[in-house]
């Protein structure tokens, strides 16, 4: 059982109310159910008293009462038409209220409730849907009970406090990759939802409920510096850079959180659908940046997907501070359960290590460290981690709980050139190539395999295989800028042909040995939307220089 706290009796007591005895519960605290579209339309500026005017809402208060006992229910109320009456439901009773007509709020008595055993109730207000009213409530007031043995939010801010997994990891661990694997059931994926699956110290990555109709798949990143709210005041040396993006998603910068690069894919994702998430860094600690890209897993298509990268100035690090949250971010609705499973989670090292991570520590935001709502669990339930918010359930989690699960040993499977937009990257792949070569930027003697090539030389031995270690001299650059990327010096390279890139697999074999050729390999036949490093950006065109001194 949570302890509980003494709470002050605040605003809009009337001495004709006023109980040692009494809890006052303000109106702002309550849910329309449906919710109102605009909050301000709900709630008076003026006195935050809750403007009721749609017949077909009913209005909720929620609250928890940890010992059984006899309450007495009344509202502070006022009508700006003839009495009008309404329905008040609590714990299995319900009572007939007249809200008298004025300009004054009075008390409006309902009647008594016997509480049988401690737990969270609710008062559901209802209207006669055949009568158009406007009434104003500014409170809830529960007689026979004291305020130390009740707990309701004292504050405006409604939304469900928003919990989260932190994964303990070695500081000394070099993290390049995180995976994590999300589930959100059915009849908990509501309106106004954020279901976090990749969190890391520079950003965060996961899924949305964003209206009725949309839902989206959200990765983004932070800027460097402290502005909190626009992004038009951070210097362009602070500024998170776009690197490149999937198809059809949408990328542009953010602000009123922090700021930083925001990227988000329109995706109707399902509840009960487990979805994989991978985020990789590639630091850069010469140029103090580090390039963070986020994928998703799409299970009806078998394929993963791009959303974006962003190079992050002032960082130059590796994966840290790795967590999972779920997320009210809308308080019209917040009385609402919100659940998410979380499993399968590993990282990988920069030494190509994967480790699978089995520990989880249960934290929560401001709202649930200061107790404004205490309706939120964490745990583990069929071997994952689970969080859920809202609902106004007894909980059994504290902050700082830690949670373990059994490994899975199911590591992390990734196919980057078989991608949900390699289609379409094709295309402006072959594209790209034939415009090149028109503006005369590259020349191509022909293409084998989807793969562009020019002899610069004949070679006069042996044919290249497939199945051959070839020693080659080799200069890599990009089409996009030409800069170079990889080259050898004074030796050549040996390398069994079959471990290069498919385009290297396809192409070189044109050539003989004592040749020299020039590759111009698509993006799909390289290295796709694989984070390599930071000197080559996802979905490169290709273009390799290379002389086959021989081949065994």
């Amino acid at each position: 059982m949570r302890k509980y706290f003494a709470l002050c009796i605040c605003l809009f007591i009337t001495s004709e109310i006023l109980s040692q005895k009494s809890v006052i519960i303000p109106a702002y605290t309550a849910y329309a159910v449906p919710a109102e579209k605009d909050e301000d339309a709900l709630f008076s500026k003026k006195d935050k008293s809750l403007q009721w005017k749609d017949t077909k809402q009913k209005i909720e208060f929620h609250f928890y009462i940890p010992n059984a006992g006899d309450i007495d229910i009344n509202l502070l109320a006022k009508s700006a038409e003839n009495n009008n009456s309404i329905s008040v439901a609590c714990a299995d009773k319900k009572f007939t209220v007249i809200v008298p007509a004025g300009n004054a709020y009075k008390v409006c008595k309902a009647g008594t409730v016997h509480i049988a055993q401690s737990g969270f109730y609710s008062v559901i207000l209802s209207a006669d849907l055949k009568r158009k009213f406007a009434i104003n409530i500014q409170s809830l007031q529960l007689n026979g009970i004291d305020s130390s043995q009740i707990h309701f939010n004292k504050k405006p801010r409604r939304n469900a406090a928003s919990v989260h997994l932190k994964y303990p990891v070695n500081d000394s661990n070099k993290v390049t990759q995180f995976y994590n694997e999300l589930t959100v059931p059915k009849s908990f994926d509501h309106l106004h939802s954020y279901y976090m699956a990749c969190g890391f110290s520079r950003g965060y990555f996961g899924i949305q409920v964003n209206s009725e109709k949309e839902r989206r798949v959200i990765f983004s990143v932070w800027d460097a510096g402290n502005e909190k709210n626009d992004r038009a005041k951070v210097a362009d040396s602070n500024k998170v850079q776009l690197i490149t993006k999937g198809e059809d998603v949408i990328a542009e910068g953010f602000g009123n959180e922090g700021t930083g690069g925001h990227s988000h894919w329109v995706y109707p994702w399902n509840a009960d659908s487990t979805y994989k998430f991978l985020v990789n860094a590639i630091p850069d600690t010469i140029k103090n940046t580090t390039v963070y890209t986020g994928y998703i897993y799409l299970p009806e298509i078998k394929k993963w997907k791009l959303i974006a990268s962003f190079r992050a100035p002032k960082d130059g690090k590796y994966l840290n501070g790795l967590y999972s949250f779920n997320e009210n971010f809308s308080g019209v609705n917040g009385q609402l359960e919100r659940k998410a499973y979380f499993g399968n989670q590993w990282i990988q090292l920069n030494n190509g290590k994967w480790i699978e991570l089995t520990e989880a520590k249960f934290s929560g935001d401001a709202t649930a460290r200061a107790q404004d709502r205490i309706d939120f669990n964490g745990g583990t339930e069929d071997n994952r981690f689970y969080l859920s918010n809202g609902g106004f359930k007894e909980s059994s989690t504290y902050i700082g709980d830690l949670f373990t699960r059994t490994e899975t040993k199911q590591r992390p499977v990734t196919v980057w050139t078989r991608n949900a937009d390699s289609a379409a990257q094709s295309k402006k792949d072959i594209a790209e190539i034939k415009k090149a070569v028109t503006d005369k930027k590259i020349d191509t003697t022909g293409s084998i395999g989807g793969v562009y090539y020019q002899i610069i030389k004949e070679g006069t031995g042996d044919p290249v295989n497939i199945n051959d270690t070839v020693t080659v001299f080799y200069k890599g650059s990009l089409l996009s800028d030409g800069s170079v990327f990889d080259q050898t010096k004074e030796k050549p390279a040996v390398f069994p042909l079959k471990r290069l890139i498919k385009g290297w697999q396809i192409g070189l074999p044109v050539c003989k040995v004592g040749g020299k050729i020039k590759l111009i390999i698509p993006s799909g036949l390289a290295y796709s939307i694989r984070s390599m490093n930071a000197a080559i950006p996802l979905n490169s065109i290709m273009v390799f220089d290379i002389e086959v001194v021989g081949v065994k």
